[in-house]
Order: C-alpha cells, then structure tokens, then sequence
C-alpha cells in the first residue's frame, strides 16, 4: 500500500509538472523568442546604420580640409587644397614709389589780371559777359566819368597853356635878339615854358593811364576799360547803369588759360619724394581716359594749416580750353627708387577692410598677414610694408584657406 502510494505520489507529480510546462510554455516562448528577435534587430541595425554613420565621421576625420591650431591653418597631406594651392618666395624689386595726391585746376596768378576803373563813375554800356574770351585792349566796358572830365579838362588848360607859354618865349628870344627886350624877360618867359610843358605832359600822362585818347572830342569822351591782356573773364562785378565810387576795387577779372597750374595737396608724410622738376601724371574727373604731364614747378615752404597739407604745383599747356579752373584732378609723382616685395595681384585678400596674404611659415602651414600695398602695375602689386623677400606667400587659391 504504501509502495502503490508512493507510485501514485511520483506519478501525480510528473503529471502536474507536465500540466505545469504545457501552461506555462506559450508564453514563455514568445517572450524567449521575441527578445531573440529585438537583439537580432538591434545588432542589424548597428551593423548598417550606425557602421556607415561611423564610416562617414571615419572619413571626415581621416581626411579634413584644414585643421585650425590656433592661429595658423594646416593643410594635411591628404587634403585635396595642396592640389590647389600654388606658393611661391616673395622677390625684391627696385620699384619707385608713387605719390598719389588730390589736386585742383587753377588759372596762373602771373597771368590773371584784375581789372580796376581807371576812374569814378556810372556803367554806360557793358560788351561782354562772364566767360568770354577777350583780347589785348578790347573795350570791356564804358563808363560816364567825372574824374575823366576833370582830366580832359586838365589837359585842354594845360595844352592851351604850353602853346601860350611857346609862342611867348618865340617872341622873347627875337625881342632880344633885336635889343628890344632885356634879357631878364627871356628867362622868365623861358622858365613859363617850361613850367607849361611840364604840366602839358603830366595831363597827358593822366589820359594815357585812363586809357583815354588826347583826340576825344565831346560825348566821344567817355572812360574806356580795355582787356589788359588776352584771357577769359573768370569775374565780373559790374552791370549797366551801376555806380562805381571805389575805384580800387576790381570790376572784372580777365585769366589768360593758355597755361593753367595743377595744385596737389601733399601728404606730410610723402614730402621728402617731392621736387621741383619732378615729373608728374595728371588724370581729371572730366576727362577719365585722358593722362596729362607735365613737371613740378615749385613745392611750397608752407603747409596748409587746416589740412596739414603741401601745395606743390604744376604748369599744364591748355590750348583747347578743356582745362578750367576748380576742376578736380589726381596728381601722380614719381619718387626715388626703393627695394620693394612684388606679389602677383592674385595673392592679395580683402579681410574686412584690410589686405592680406597667407604666408607659409612651416611646410603647409600657413597664417595669415596684413600688408600694405603701395602700386598696382598690370598684375603685380608693390608692397610698401607686411612681407620681406624671400618669404614664401600663397599666391593662388588662398580664398580656399580665407574662412
């Protein structure tokens, strides 16, 4: 009994267990099977996606473009920009340096003329406008003049007096001659004139420097301004009908453009590359295809005090006229010859508002430096300061390191 309980025990029990597996197992095996199935996705997963993500950031890192260390860039040796970039030593010129200076057209002070009344008076008639051109002792103006009246009327006394005073001595010199006369009568009459002509030619004299002719007769009479010299009328302060009380102060001005100056305003700093019979370019704003020459005249001994400037000046020959004064001008002077860096224009970068190259300081190693060009001649650039010869300069491709 007690062995076929024991059997009956053991046997209810596998039978239980199995019951127990049979329950239990579905579940199981999906959960067994499922987490199998997330970890299969996840290493898929890793093994595409995330082996090309490291494949690419692999890439980036095993060849960049640049590396940056501090302030100098690196060009690594498999970066595709040393296929790009062309370096070359800077070299040394003898290269004259060139003064740039604003400048202004002026008419030459030794031949402009103001022009002043020879007398008081009122404007009668006006012949000509601002502007025109004029020639030597062309009427410009006619003026009603007492002062005129007053000299004509001095030179009729005077004139009237001298003949008086001639006939007088004539009579004197034959009284004498005969013994009629003593000769204390000659001498009076001979010193009565010569008193008159003195006075006769002083009358004349007033004529001449009123521009008045001795022959004028009634309302031919008038004061006459006449051009002194040829030129333009560049200032005209009188019209018909006005009144002139000052007679020192001018009516007109008359320039003589044939020849005009050239006025640039030095820089302090370029006067020592400044002098008389320095040759000189000119280019104006009215005419910007046009290049003048001419040489420097004088330098001035003073500067300008409000803009600390130098008035060096040069003569240009203006026989069309195209030259009129305050016109605007760029004057160019050429000074003495300087050893200067040359650089091909390519390798110039604007940064900001500098000019820069990148200079190789270790084997494609490159930092950036900001220099100073002075002259642009077709495609090379003197530097005036930044770069000593022999130093090697990227010349092309620098924009590619320029970030």
């Amino acid at each position: 009994m007690e062995t076929h309980g024991h059997h009956e025990h053991g046997e209810g029990e596998g039978r239980a267990a199995h019951a127990a597996e049979h329950a239990v197992s579905p579940r199981g095996r999906l959960f067994f099977w499922g987490g199998i199935g997330a970890g299969l996705l996840l290493v898929v997963l890793l093994l595409t996606q995330g082996f090309g993500l490291w494949s690419a950031r692999s890439a980036g890192q095993e060849a960049p473009a640049l590396v940056h260390q501090g302030e100098r860039i690196l060009v690594p040796e498999s970066s595709v920009l040393r296929e790009k970039l062309v370096i070359e030593p800077t070299r040394a010129d003898e290269r004259a340096a060139l003064i740039q200076a604003p400048g202004i057209v002026e008419a030459d002070p030794a031949r402009t003329v103001n022009v002043l009344p020879p007398g008081a008076g009122r404007v009668r008639e006006l012949k000509v406008a601002l502007g025109d051109r004029v020639q030597r002792g062309q009427v410009l103006a006619s003026i009603d003049s007492p002062d005129l009246a007053q000299a004509y009327s001095d030179y009729d006394k005077a004139a009237a007096a001298a003949a008086l005073a001639a006939k007088t001595l004539a009579y004197q010199e034959e009284q004498v001659r005969i013994g009629a006369a003593a000769r204390r009568d000659l001498e009076s009459a001979r010193n009565d004139e010569q008193q008159a002509a003195a006075e006769y030619e002083r009358s004349r004299a007033r004529l001449r420097a009123m521009g008045a002719p001795e022959d004028a007769r009634g309302a031919a009479r008038l004061l006459l301004v006449r051009a002194p010299a040829p030129g333009s009328i560049t200032v005209l302060s009188i019209a018909p009908g006005a009144t002139i009380n000052d007679d020192t102060q001018p009516i007109l001005t008359v320039a003589d453009l044939s020849v005009v100056w050239v006025t640039a305003l030095i820089a302090e700093r370029d006067l020592p590359g400044v002098a008389p019979r320095q040759d000189a370019q000119i280019t104006l704003d009215a005419w910007p295809g046009r290049t003048l020459h001419g040489k420097v005249l004088f330098v001035s001994d003073v500067l300008e005090s409000d803009s600390r400037r130098d008035k060096t000046r040069i003569a240009l020959p203006n026989p069309d006229g195209s030259l009129r004064p305050n016109m605007f001008a760029t004057v160019t002077l050429r000074g003495p010859a300087v050893r200067r860096v040359v650089l091909p224009s390519s390798a110039l970068l604007m940064n900001n508002d500098r000019t820069s190259v990148f200079v190789a300081v270790a084997p494609w190693t490159f930092v950036r430096r900001t220099v100073q060009p002075l002259l642009e001649e077709g495609t090379q650039v003197v530097i005036e300061s930044g770069l000593e010869p022999g130093e090697r300069v990227v010349v092309r491709g620098g924009i590619l390191l320029n970030d």
